[in-house]
């Protein structure tokens, strides 16, 4: 369990090309935090990699500003010539991000593996 900076503590696996990172959430409160995407650059930074999957399936809400951190994180990865995926949203999660406009920036994986691969399952959940 990595804890950062910012307030939120993350899991960290390194796998071949990838990092996989699954957030647990805030070590205190869902205050808004101008830091978590600089918190997440800094872990590709570490382990010199630009392929990431969030793992967010434990977060019960995708609030607004934390929506905002992830599109900032999402320019930074792709202008790098890296892939940001997320994987475990929920359907209210999801539901966000459609609302948003955003699906297409962040399409929905079930797990890391389908998120690596790149491919999602053609059924609805």
């Amino acid at each position: 369990m990595v804890q950062t900076a910012t307030r939120w503590n993350f899991s960290v696996e390194r796998g071949p090309d990838w990092l996989f990172i699954r957030i647990h959430g805030p070590a205190s409160s869902m205050q808004p935090d101008e830091q978590f995407a600089e918190a997440v650059w800094e872990m590709l930074e570490t382990q010199f990699t630009r392929r990431v999957v969030l793992e967010v399936g434990e977060l019960r809400v995708l609030p607004s500003w934390l929506v905002g951190q992830l599109v900032k994180l999402h320019k930074r990865v792709h202008a790098s010539g890296g892939m940001l995926r997320l994987c475990g949203l929920s359907d209210a999660n999801q539901a966000v991000l459609q609302t948003s406009r955003l699906d297409d920036r962040f399409p929905q994986y079930r797990d890391r593996r389908e998120a690596v691969m790149g491919c999602r399952p053609t059924k609805p959940r």
